[in-house]
């Protein structure tokens, strides 16, 4: 069985979606963003470590496409 896997690294914001058999490694995400993306640790995604519109602009740039963004949705913050 040959399952696709997905990683979700979210903040209030935004989810990053990682799926490591579309990754080639190619490294742009550690050059670009190397407080955030730490190959060697676990979890290798510090999301916390960068704002929104910076991880959303360097998610742009992965060339796998291994990387993807979703917008969370915003909460209500009316109460019944």
């Amino acid at each position: 069985m040959n399952a696709k896997r997905e990683h979700y690294y979210t903040n209030e914001e935004i989810t990053i979606v990682w799926r490591p058999e579309l990754c080639q490694h190619s490294g742009i995400c550690v050059k670009t963003l190397p407080q955030v993306y730490r190959p060697k640790e676990k979890p290798w995604i510090i999301i916390e470590n960068a704002t929104s519109e910076e991880l959303i602009a360097q998610v742009a740039l992965c060339p796998s496409r291994a990387l993807s963004i979703k917008k969370n949705k915003k909460k209500s913050s009316e109460k019944l």
